[in-house]
């Protein structure tokens, strides 16, 4: 089935914002593609979550120029607890659909390291960009809002790690969203070459209470032989948005690629995490928290695919409901025929903290090979109650207990984020959501 499009955009304003970003041919044209091809392509069908009636295509305006920062003694207070100054050499910032502000360390920048915002990237690294973009990762054309993605693009950071360049420090990435009709199409691209290394954590900071945009958020990790990749995120965006997020990733033989993700969104979210182990021994490693509040809608599906011989998989992804809130986790480890020796595992729990709200947890385990080891383990209930009463025992009021809790509960993610700054933000989203 596919849903009309109903945008106020044409073909020739995509050409025109292509063109005035001095974007390479090729880009153009894959815009101009993905466009003519809307109107045929189906919408996403997330397993029980109907979303043919979220809004994902109608927003005031398409990019909103937004004011850049000369330091990062510029930033907005809410941004700057982000950001150790004197320690981040590394990071960029992205105001709304503006390139605000980006430092790379000289050591870096000597061992080729590229970082930089998309359309920069499209201009002076052309062929790298087209070798990776949207080609192993995420498809053009699997859908309707991988498709709006790719025509609609307005912004996003482009990474590449040569071999044998071990990043020592963190880099980071932030987006601050504080205009309430700017919609985020952004596009992250994180190549790591053969036997490399990298922490890479990125932010999406919404500082409006309430949105008309929309989000569409596409990130592509792609990690070759022997490498390693840490990738960590906390999303807080605004209610308003319909928000769809795909979070890619390809590994090598002997690769490692871990994801450490809160998703503290305030709107209504869909978000696919797929993880393909395409290289003989390689590991995907995905730990997840979620908290959902009011009436929002959520649908997290969670996927780690074993192609190559004794690969290794895990899924963890703790979330927890309140008030009104719905959410849907659904766990996939699939092993295809040929990946012996492989091990696929996950556990989701989800813990409700009202009557009305509603958690599901749907592990599933999809196997065409003998010669392999997998599990799965998922649970859905309240806050334990002998839990509350051992703390209880001790002088500890009640409220306070279930604060105790919930951290606990979600500690095995928030723990796994590598920079002080951004765990602390995102365990004050926690008790900020939760309080």
């Amino acid at each position: 089935m596919t849903v009309e499009t109903k945008l106020a955009l044409t073909e020739q304003d995509i050409r025109s914002f292509s063109e005035g970003n001095q974007e390479p041919s090729w880009m153009t044209d894959l815009r101009l593609k993905a466009f003519g091809e809307l109107e045929t392509l189906p919408m996403p069908t997330p397993d029980k979550t109907k979303i043919t009636n979220w809004n994902f295509t109608e927003f005031p305006t398409h990019t909103v120029e937004s004011n850049a920062f000369s330091s990062l003694d510029e930033l907005p207070e809410e941004v700057k607890v982000l950001v150790h100054a004197e320690e981040q050499k590394n990071i960029y910032i992205q105001h709304n659909n503006t390139p605000a502000f980006v430092s790379l360390s000289e050591d870096l920048q000597a061992k080729g390291v590229i970082f930089t915002d998309i359309y920069t990237a499209l201009r002076e690294h052309s062929d790298l960009v087209q070798k990776y973009f949207m080609t192993d990762g995420v498809k053009v054309n699997e859908h309707k809002l991988t498709a709006l993605h790719a025509a609609l693009l307005n912004g996003g950071v482009f990474v590449y790690v040569p071999k044998n360049v071990v990043v020592e420090e963190p880099i980071q990435v932030i987006y601050l969203h504080d205009n309430d009709s700017a919609s985020l199409f952004n596009h992250t691209l994180l190549v790591a070459d053969d036997n490399s290394a990298v922490t890479y954590v990125e932010n999406y900071l919404s500082t409006v209470e309430k949105t008309t945009g929309q989000a569409n958020i596409i990130s592509e990790v792609i990690v070759k032989d022997n490498a390693k990749v840490t990738f960590g995120t906390v999303d807080v965006l605004a209610e308003g948005f319909t928000t769809y997020v795909n979070r890619r990733g390809v590994t090598g033989r002997d690769a490692v690629l871990e994801w450490a993700l809160g998703m503290m969104n305030d709107s209504n979210t869909i978000s696919e995490n797929v993880t393909h182990l395409v290289g003989d021994n390689s590991e995907g490693h995905v730990k997840m928290v979620v908290v959902g509040r009011g009436k929002q809608k959520q649908n997290f599906t969670t996927k780690v695919i074993h192609w190559g011989k004794h690969t290794e998989g895990q899924i963890l992804k703790h979330g927890v409901m309140k008030d009104e809130a719905s959410s849907i986790f659904n766990g996939i480890g699939k092993i295809e025929f040929g990946a012996t020796k492989s091990n696929a595992e996950q556990t989701s729990r989800v813990l409700m903290l009202s009557e009305k709200a509603r958690g599901d947890a749907n592990p599933i385990l999809l196997i065409d090979e003998d010669d392999v080891t997998a599990g799965h383990a998922a649970s859905v209930g309240r806050v334990d109650p002998l839990q509350l009463y051992y703390l209880m025992s001790r002088g500890i009021s009640q409220q306070e207990a279930e604060r105790l809790v919930i951290h606990g509960f979600l500690a095995p993610v928030v723990n796994e984020l590598p920079i002080e700054g951004v765990k602390k933000q995102l365990t004050e989203v926690i008790e900020r959501k939760v309080r």
